[in-house]
């Protein structure tokens, strides 16, 4: 069976990303050479880590449908990461909602565009 193994985050401003990822979610960033790729690790035990590479192209427009994998991230409080994110430059796309046997989610626009979602696991949701 394929498994996810690795993510990469697509950024115009790559060290704005590096910023916006380990500020608010503790990740650690290292650059890989000369090359515009930061690796990321995101922790210790379950979970995958990935990358920030510099975009090869336009932005996406905002408002556009999703043309990617979007990643979720689990956080300890949902609400208070969807606080945290705004205030570290992110949009809302999806505020948080819960989802029954699972837990809160919200899904919010990176400051490269990128949307990805957060969410707190409650099976008393």
């Amino acid at each position: 069976m394929g498994r996810v193994i690795h993510f990469e985050i697509h950024a115009e401003d790559p060290e704005r990303a590096v910023a916006f990822y380990t500020g608010l979610f503790g990740w650690k960033a290292q650059r890989f050479g000369d090359q515009e790729y930061w690796l990321l690790s995101t922790g210790e035990g379950e979970g995958i880590d990935g990358a920030i590479v510099k975009r090869m192209g336009e932005r996406p427009p905002q408002a556009q449908g999703i043309d990617a994998f979007v990643c979720t991230i689990q956080v300890a409080d949902c609400d208070a990461a969807v606080a945290d994110a705004v205030d570290a430059g992110a949009v809302v796309a999806l505020p948080a909602f819960d989802i029954p046997n699972v837990g809160r989610v919200a899904y919010l626009i990176d400051t490269e565009g990128n949307t990805f979602g957060v969410l707190s696991s409650d099976v008393a949701a």
